[in-house]
């Protein structure tokens, strides 16, 4: 597990950082929590549903990006550290950096500690007036963004799930002739009969929530699955070590663009 440690003016202003290189972090990483504010971003590539997260009064669902099928690979992932779309979720990003709680309970820039360095090499993570560098501001702009629609994200899956409308999918996936049909546990969706059969004074407050569009969004992207099964395909056929050119094709049919910069600009 990464250990993350706040970035502090007075312990860090001579230590250094390596960034992020790919996206092999994530490669066991099967569900991606996602933004409402990148929904758009995330339909044409992504089948969305929910995870539960605690328990009793503190239960809550998490919109996650579905990466994997259940077994220990990420499936948008290519062995060389590649993402195999072209919109990379927001929160994987960020990295080296996120933002976590201090013990005041203020939000605050953190790092993963193995991207510390002392090698000169590396990029710094202060100037020397003592102010970040212009980099790790941008990612911290980033974060703080993200941050703050990622609340709006959470008050919205509370009232999907608080109004019944989140329930267990049984998500049952063909993998081809003369193989058993892939189960997957654990996941969530929005039951659509429920949804249409809302009162308007519900529905009306799901809209002014903004929880509306993260239950269309994450009742249209059913239709994305194929997305996943795509990339089982494809790394069966690379970790067959077919020819090359072969692989490249494929490779270039799931990458498309390639947005890995740190905007906030998810509407375009």
């Amino acid at each position: 597990m990464p250990e993350w440690i706040a970035v502090s003016r007075t312990q860090h202003a001579e230590t250094n950082f390596w960034p992020r290189q790919g996206y092999n972090f994530a490669a066991q990483d099967q569900v991606i929590p996602i933004l409402i504010a990148e929904l758009t971003k995330l339909l044409p590539h992504y089948t969305l549903g929910f995870i539960q997260q605690g328990e009793g009064a503190h239960q809550r669902y998490q919109p996650v990006a579905l990466t994997g099928l259940g077994g220990e690979r990420n499936l948008y992932l290519h062995s060389d550290g590649r993402w195999l779309a072209s919109y990379v979720p927001s929160v994987l990003r960020g990295y080296p950096f996120r933002m976590a709680k201090a013990d005041n309970d203020q939000q605050v820039l953190a790092i993963e500690q193995d991207s510390l360095t002392d090698d000169p090499s590396a990029q710094p993570l202060f100037d020397d007036d003592g102010n970040l560098t212009e980099k790790v501001q941008q990612t911290l702009n980033f974060l703080t963004q993200c941050d703050n629609n990622r609340q709006v994200t959470q008050a919205a899956s509370q009232r999907l799930g608080d109004t019944g409308l989140i329930e267990p999918w049984p998500l049952k996936l063909e993998r081809g002739e003369g193989q058993e049909p892939l189960s997957v546990q654990g996941l969530y969706r929005i039951n659509e009969k429920a949804m249409n059969e809302l009162a308007a004074e519900a529905f009306a407050d799901l809209r002014n929530h903004g929880a509306l569009a993260l239950a269309y969004a994450q009742l249209f992207s059913m239709s994305q699955l194929s997305q996943l099964t795509d990339r089982a395909k494809f790394h069966e056929k690379h970790h067959a070590k077919q020819a090359d050119q072969a692989a490249s094709r494929d490779i270039d049919s799931l990458l498309g663009g390639d947005e890995d910069d740190l905007t906030f600009d998810f509407g375009d």
